[in-house]
């Protein structure tokens, strides 16, 4: 049974900083994409950041870019996302997702969720 369990989220002021960890159980196939979500009171669920499974490819949303750095720790099957200069438009619910991976090194669609952590910004 695959598991996700994050941690790290907390209250903050604006311009301070976070580090979400998530860490993977059970997975037993190849290295998964990992990605982050957020999802706020009253607003649509927002994909913020993913990690191709070659460590190398990264897609961020146009609202963290330059701000949030997600990473992975193979060894640890555990992925991260660094989150810097946060906004009070940041606080939500962070949310971690595992897909798996493409032969082509794409990711399918996210298939497996964490029960998210917490992360307030106040102004």
């Amino acid at each position: 049974q695959v598991q996700l369990m994050e941690s790290g989220g907390g209250s903050v002021q604006a311009g301070g900083s976070l580090k979400l960890s998530c860490a993977v159980s059970g997975y037993t196939r190849t290295r998964p994409c990992m990605g982050w979500f957020r999802q706020a009171p009253g607003k649509e669920r927002e994909r913020v950041a993913r990690i191709f499974s070659n460590g190398g490819s990264t897609f961020y949303a146009d609202s963290v870019k330059g701000r949030f750095t997600i990473s992975q720790d193979a060894a640890k099957n555990t992925a991260y996302l660094q989150m810097d200069y946060l906004k009070p438009e940041d606080t939500a619910m962070y949310l971690c997702a595992a897909a798996e991976s493409t032969r082509a090194g794409g990711c399918y669609s996210d298939k497996y969720w964490g029960q998210g952590t917490q992360v307030t910004v106040s102004s």
